[in-house]
């Protein structure tokens, strides 16, 4: 059996570590080329003395101490930005997990799948910020786009086999995070320590974050229109408090698929690295015997008006859905600082839409400039709220 060669972007964050995990479970079926984080270099240099990589790379400033630690147990090692998008662009392996958290993962991407490499797509940003561009990219490719994120996953697995002339509507379920119950006044004053509980998955913070506002959500719907081609129209969300069924499609015959698995994101990172083939795992199954019931519930938009924003921005196109990614990024950290109010998350991201003017059909270059503008356009609002 041939190895396939992978590398693993962000590889010290949740998706990294837990493919790392499946990867340990089917060693004979990989071979690691490249491990890629911001600067947690301890956690890195502990991976990659168990899988051996031949090359990692480390984006954020770190002691130069830690080249020659690498290379003493035989691991290349580079730094800085340009270093992960010169590797981008090799094309020295077969997929790429791209874990990146926020927008970093971007130019990446692109210089993967002009190189002709699959990306296993775990960072919503790439699609919310340039889906457009990067459907583009993929036509001019050998690259296969597979996601990772459960509901997308979910939908891309009912799609096995199926014409997308044939979809009526995609619904993506949300767990609606530990605020569904929770009263507008209530969600006025949520703590950060609140929002960091998620009930269901285990997270990084700005996920989770997103998944208690559930910009998530509305980050997903960008994306899904992308990933299956389809109008936002065809797009709908459902509150699924058990996290059980992560997504469905409904066909023009009324029929429904739904994909159902216990919560756990290293069953949609198998899927993505084996399909159209699945493998055995060892990670649980779910009990149907305890299925009492499965509840689907619509989204309150005035509680969640993050949804809304979804839809505002596709119907918009162009660079705005850039803001709306680059926006949130910066009012999570605000919240996560403590310097701006739960509800206020969604305020920021209002503002930088209302003051961005639109750019059509932007190049990479404009949708960087989108997202860098919407940054600071946070940062003054912030300020000027003090």
């Amino acid at each position: 059996m041939n190895k396939q060669r992978i590398s693993i972007w962000g590889s010290t964050g949740s998706i990294g570590t837990q493919t790392l995990e499946v990867i340990r479970e089917y060693p004979e079926r990989f071979e690691i080329v490249t491990l890629a984080a911001y600067r947690n270099a301890e956690k890195i240099f502990r991976q990659a003395q168990k899988v051996k990589p031949q090359h990692v790379i480390l984006t954020g400033d770190v002691d130069s101490a830690w080249k020659s630690r690498f290379e003493k147990v035989g691991i290349r090692y580079f730094s800085g930005p340009d270093a992960l998008i010169n590797s981008a662009q090799s094309g020295d392996e077969d997929m790429v997990v791209n874990g990146l958290v926020g927008a970093v993962g971007l130019v990446c991407t692109t210089k993967a799948i002009q190189a002709g490499v699959n990306i296993a797509l775990a960072n919503k940003e790439v699609l919310v910020m340039a889906g457009e561009l990067i459907g583009r990219l993929l036509k001019n490719s050998h690259s296969r786009l597979i996601p990772v994120d459960s509901e997308h996953s979910a939908v891309y697995q009912c799609l096995q086999g199926e014409r997308s002339e044939s979809i009526r509507r995609i619904i993506l379920t949300a767990s609606g995070g530990p605020f569904r119950n929770r009263s507008l006044d209530e969600l006025n004053h949520v703590t950060v320590e609140e929002a960091l509980n998620h009930p269901n998955w285990d997270m990084g913070a700005k996920i989770t974050i997103d998944s208690a506002t559930m910009i998530n959500k509305a980050l997903e719907i960008i994306e899904a229109r992308w990933l299956f081609n389809i109008s936002p129209k065809q797009i709908e969300v459902m509150i699924h408090p058990q996290s059980i069924l992560h997504s469905m499609v409904e066909f023009i015959d009324g029929s429904l698929k739904a994909q159902l698995s216990i919560p756990d994101m290293r069953v949609p990172i198998a899927y993505a690295l084996s399909c159209p083939e699945r493998w055995e795992l060892p990670f649980g199954s779910l009990d149907t015997t305890k299925f009492h019931q499965l509840e689907l519930i619509p989204p309150d938009m005035d509680r969640f008006p993050a949804l809304k924003l979804a839809y505002q921005v596709l119907e918009a196109g162009g660079s705005a859905p850039a803001v709306l990614n680059g926006a949130d990024e910066i009012a999570v950290q605000a919240f996560l600082e403590e310097e701006i109010g739960f509800m206020q998350i969604t305020d920021c991201i209002r503002e930088a839409l209302n003051r961005h003017q639109k750019t059509d059909n932007p190049s990479l270059e404009q949708i960087v400039a989108a997202d860098r503008e919407a940054r600071e356009t946070v940062r003054d609002f912030i300020r000027s709220m003090k």
